[in-house]
């Protein structure tokens, strides 16, 4: 059953829509590389849209009926779209989830430090990468410095022409004899991950006979220049920037990203070659469906939710309650409210859990299983089962559930490709899959397949980006 490739298929009227349709999706990626900067601008777009925050309807007392449009988040980091149908919600809904968080490097809360004249920040790995991936690459601080005057600032360095760039050190070859004997997995250390931000010592002026006296006045850059003189300046720096103190860094969430835009990919720009598409490629898929789905019959929903790399845990990943909350206020002010009502709607629901799946790479055959893998090219994919080896940690979709989605497929004319995470015995992944299949709703695992997945960049199709995004906009009307 193999799948034809979807680029034999359009029409040049298509092919000028898969392009506009990856010209945004570049745009997009490049800006909003942190689930912060992916929610603000969803949420953004979703308003210009009609959407109204649920918040503001529920102080309101706000009726709500069919055609109606909803957004909410939770902390700034998982949002929430919904479009209401002209069926009861407790009929069920039919949604769509990704997650907008990818594999990083998160600055420590204590982690400006000088060594050798130069300074630099601790950090910690999000996510499961291979550490030697992340090391000799320009990179960009993006996140936010909260300070106890209530004041939250934004930082974002490393992505325009005129910003400074970091990056984490590598070992020169001349002398790796010894690093080059580990294994790929210890090559290069966790703590070893240190993001290299100045070298440039602060020169004061000489200090007055009544300077130990003045000392608590002094900033404390100023203070520390004798000590520490590359680590004052960058402390001095900061200072002037964002107002921050060292202290600040405690409540600071600040996240280490490859630097620079999302690319087209290939001599005919096939492909884009971006950061964080793991799964920022399918929450914007999601996003853009549910932005152009008008008048549903079943209500329509778009769930983007943070933390699946490493659990799905925390008050913005899908193990919250965030999302059945929010359903339980909408259907309140729907008219439909009840725990028990909530429940009936909650089971009755369909779900794509939108996350990537492993492409093909010719480089690396044998971790696949063939006949039973994606491929760039071909279409939307859908994991009946994901987890590791005996399907530990899966969500399994049943047969007539399988069936359904295939037909809303065929009949929007979607191309789709089914797939498994590998040679049963190679490893294996998860996805937000199993956490609402435990509200009884049908749910199978869709996306992009993606080359180089959880590397500083990773390759997908445009075609592949395209086809999700039609599937996704047929599921929402249609299943």
């Amino acid at each position: 059953m193999e799948r034809k490739n979807a680029w034999k298929k359009y029409t040049p009227e298509q092919l000028e829509q898969v392009q506009k349709l990856a010209c945004g999706y570049i745009d997009f990626i490049s800006t909003n590389k942190t689930e912060r900067e992916f929610t603000a601008a969803s949420r953004q777009l979703a308003e210009q849209c009609g959407y109204k925050p649920l918040d503001e309807l529920i102080a309101n007392g706000t009726a709500l009926k069919p055609g109606d449009k909803i957004w909410a988040h939770t902390h700034g980091k998982a949002l929430l779209l919904v479009q209401l149908g002209t069926e009861p919600l407790v009929n069920g809904l039919n949604i769509l989830g990704a997650h907008m968080d990818s594999p990083r490097l998160d600055v420590k809360q204590n982690p400006l430090f000088e060594k050798d004249d130069f300074a630099l920040l601790e950090t910690h790995y999000y996510g499961g990468i291979k550490k030697y991936q992340w090391v000799t690459l320009p990179m960009a601080i993006h996140g936010v410095i909260a300070k106890e005057d209530g004041s939250v600032e934004t930082v974002n360095v490393g992505e325009d022409a005129g910003d400074p760039a970091f990056c984490v050190t590598d070992l020169l070859i001349h002398l790796g004899g010894e690093q080059m004997k580990k294994t790929g997995s210890n090559v290069v250390e966790g703590e070893a991950l240190d993001l290299l931000v100045g070298s440039q010592p602060l020169v004061v002026g000489k200090a007055g006979e009544d300077a130990a006296a003045d000392d608590d006045d002094r900033p404390e850059w100023e203070r520390l220049a004798e000590k520490e003189p590359v680590k004052a300046m960058a402390l001095k720096l900061l200072a002037e920037k964002y107002g921050m103190s060292e202290e600040d860094f405690l409540s600071a969430e600040l996240e280490i990203v490859p630097a620079g835009r999302a690319r087209d990919c290939g001599f005919d720009r096939s492909m884009v070659l971006g950061y964080g598409q793991d799964d920022k490629v399918c929450a914007y898929t999601s996003l853009i469906a549910q932005l152009h789905v008008e008048n549903p019959a079943r209500t329509a929903v778009t769930i983007l939710v943070d933390k699946e790399e490493i659990g799905s845990v925390g008050a913005t990943g899908m193990h919250s309650h965030f999302f059945e909350n929010a359903i339980a206020e909408i259907m309140e002010l729907a008219g439909e409210g009840g725990m028990l009502q909530l429940k009936r709607c909650l089971a009755n629901s369909r779900m794509l859990s939108s996350d990537v799946s492993a492409g093909v790479d010719p480089s690396y055959e044998s971790v696949f299983e063939l006949k039973n893998a994606s491929y760039l090219g071909r279409g939307l994919v859908f994991n009946k089962y994901t987890g590791a080896r005996g399907k530990s940690g899966s969500n399994d979709a049943s047969a007539e559930y399988v069936a359904h989605v295939r037909k809303v497929m065929d009949d929007a004319d979607v191309s789709f490709q089914t797939a498994e995470l590998g040679k049963v015995d190679a490893g294996g992944g998860g996805t937000i899959a199993y956490i609402p299949a435990a509200y009884n709703m049908d749910v199978i695992d869709s996306g992009v397949p993606v080359l180089s997945m959880h590397a500083p960049w990773e390759v997908t199709s445009k075609a592949d980006i395209y086809e999700a995004c039609e599937g996704y906009r047929a599921f929402l009307i249609n299943a």
